[in-house]
């Protein structure tokens, strides 16, 4: 039965390291449909996803999952042990029992993700995008009842996001995504799952993504509509009460019928269902003192059919100048920037003094046993512990998150840590390796605009035209084309 309630959650609760992250959440998935699952950075929707295929057990409610239902989950990002793994040890990590002939299995799902990998390839060695074709690949090869996807969009390029737009369409399965591409998931949603980051509660909504957040908007201004009323009246109801009961006698029985009145009142106020919030507008300082030529690159390696090939370019990189480099999946975008960052890269030359600000997509830049406020007291340079805390609340970083480590953050909670370190750093210049990955469509806007207004140098990789579109930039190279 294709309506058949397959996966329930009824008044779950669940906390972690003492936090609540699911407080009585209610939902329901019903089988063969496509479900949003949404909610801020750190909410806990990749949380949900484990207490789904039963990696965590909650605290109280009950997961209701139907008879010999099979799951699998394509995570966010490879785990770090795994990328030592070749191709082949990767799919084989995917199941419990050993998998006999699993090379023509590998095969079949490797065409359906459109991916050209050798099974004696390192995990490692691929791009950013190659391992998010990958991931997706890990989950197909269970042959499961339901796909469970966290940010599959994540460095996968224009084709495949495309490519996979198509399949989650054509997709006889259930699948429940996660992702911050409103566009990408417009396309296939049936119903949105929303995880208040505030309440810790879900709320459950019928129809594309776009009609559910125009269902919320215009929810939340009838309740705030609602609550002004409301707020209007007891005012009123307070001025009268305080003007009788300073007429005292009989008086006073008129005051305190309009201060229960006002009370009345109060509680019919609703709580408004906040909107998630955005982070503050921020300015990334470029460093002082540096000026002239900041960096020149006179060839590039890039990978052309699965070699290095080096190219000779005349590049050079001055203050207040934005180079966007761009190209496929595979063609060593990541590789490059990596070894600009760390001035390896044969052919190209950091003047000596330049402060450079790396923003790395798999946030390895980041110690994963540091706190948070240990992380950007690093970076702090010649900020007090006030000053720091507030360039970090702009960010959402507060309170108990300061005191958590990288490791247990979420992936969009590390980028916006990463961002408030370059803010802390200051850097004369700045490299960036899809700096939008994991993180809240909300925030996107905010985060261009600081990009546009940077005054040093800028070298970036991203494969969002509207992201890219709202950024200043005086120089594409296109590496295919080199």
């Amino acid at each position: 039965m294709s309506n058949e309630v397959i996966i329930r959650f009824d008044e779950v609760s669940f906390e972690y390291d003492k936090k609540l992250i699911l407080s009585e959440a209610s939902f329901s998935i019903r089988r063969n449909s496509k479900v949003t699952l949404m909610g801020q950075n750190g909410a806990g929707k990749s949380t949900i996803f484990q207490l789904i295929v039963g990696k965590l057990k909650p605290e109280s409610g009950k997961i209701n999952i139907a008879q010999n239902l099979s799951i699998a989950i394509a995570k966010q990002v490879i785990p770090r042990d795994q990328l030592s793994l070749t191709v082949r040890e990767f799919f084989e990590k995917c199941f419990t029992k050993k998998v006999y002939d699993i090379d023509p299995k590998i095969d079949d799902v490797l065409e359906i993700v459109n991916l050209d990998a050798p099974k004696d390839r390192i995990i490692k060695s691929f791009s950013g995008g190659q391992q998010a074709r990958l991931l997706l690949a890990s989950a197909l090869i269970q042959n499961s009842d339901v796909l469970l996807l966290d940010e599959p969009t994540n460095n996968l390029d224009k084709e495949g996001i495309e490519h996979l737009t198509k399949f989650i369409i054509g997709c006889k399965k259930t699948v429940v995504v996660i992702s911050h591409d409103a566009n990408f998931l417009n396309s296939f949603t049936e119903a949105v799952v929303y995880l208040d980051v505030f309440n810790r509660k879900t709320e459950q909504y019928a129809g594309n993504y776009y009609d559910v957040v125009k269902e919320i908007t215009a929810r939340v201004e009838k309740q705030g509509m609602k609550n002004a009323q409301l707020a209007k009246e007891i005012q009123e109801n307070k001025d009268k009460a305080n003007f009788f009961a300073n007429k005292g006698g009989q008086m006073r029985m008129v005051a305190k019928r309009m201060r229960d009145k006002a009370s009345d009142l109060e509680e019919a106020k609703v709580e408004i269902r906040r909107e998630d919030k955005t982070i503050k507008p921020f300015k990334i300082p470029m460093q002082r003192g540096v000026g002239g030529e900041l960096m020149y690159i006179s060839s590039l390696s890039v990978m052309k059919k699965g070699k290095p090939s080096v190219k000779n370019v005349n590049i050079s990189l001055r203050k207040n100048e934005h180079l966007l480099l761009s190209g496929p999946n595979g063609i060593g975008k990541s590789t490059l920037l990596e070894s600009l960052a760390n001035s390896t890269a044969k052919g190209a030359a950091i003047t000596e003094g330049v402060e450079v600000g790396y923003y790395r997509q798999d946030f390895s830049t980041l110690d994963f046993k540091d706190t948070v406020f240990n992380s950007l007291l690093r970076v702090a340079k010649d900020l007090n512990e006030e000053q720091m805390r507030g360039i970090a609340a702009g960010f959402l970083i507060t309170g108990d998150l300061m005191r958590s480590k990288i490791g247990d953050l979420s992936e969009g909670q590390k980028g916006l840590v990463s961002f408030a370190r370059l803010v802390m750093q200051k850097p004369g210049l700045l490299i960036l390796d899809e700096p939008t990955n994991h993180i809240n469509f909300r925030h996107i806007p905010v985060i261009a605009q600081a990009l546009d207004k940077y005054e040093g140098a800028m070298i970036l990789v991203s494969h969002v035209p509207d992201f890219v579109k709202k950024i200043r930039i005086d120089e594409i190279v296109d590496l295919e084309r080199l």
